[in-house]
């Protein structure tokens, strides 16, 4: 029998959120990227555009900003994109990280997220 392997799926990651809306957001995420659900994001403060979390920056992407609902390829061009930024629950080993994030900076981002009322499981 062949192996099956099964992509992350639109909200994949979520244990639980709010009602409604209240635990998402509409955002835009930044060109040149093409992300999967569950990316966990930062928000780039002068343009108010997402990216993925980029602990050494210096922009405002290195505070965890929440994460992405739905994949979204932003390669050629910015996209509009659905962000989870509070009130929810969201299974960590479903989560798609930076490469080369070290355990400090994990940390500090699980920080961010908790103070907007997002817990890992």
């Amino acid at each position: 029998m062949p192996n099956v392997t099964d992509s992350p799926r639109a909200g994949g990651f979520i244990v639980s959120e709010g009602n409604g809306t209240i635990s998402r957001d509409p955002g835009t995420l930044i060109a040149g990227q093409n992300l999967k659900p569950g990316t966990v994001l930062g928000l780039i403060t002068a343009s108010t555009k997402y990216t993925q979390l980029a602990p050494g920056a210096v922009d405002g992407s290195e505070v965890a900003a929440g994460a992405l609902y739905d994949a979204v390829d932003a390669s050629a061009a910015d996209a509009d994109c659905v962000v989870l930024r509070r009130l929810s629950e969201w299974n960590d080993s479903e989560l798609i990280w930076p490469d080369g994030i070290t355990g400090p900076q994990k940390v500090t981002a699980t920080g961010e997220l908790e103070a907007r009322n997002i817990l890992l499981r």
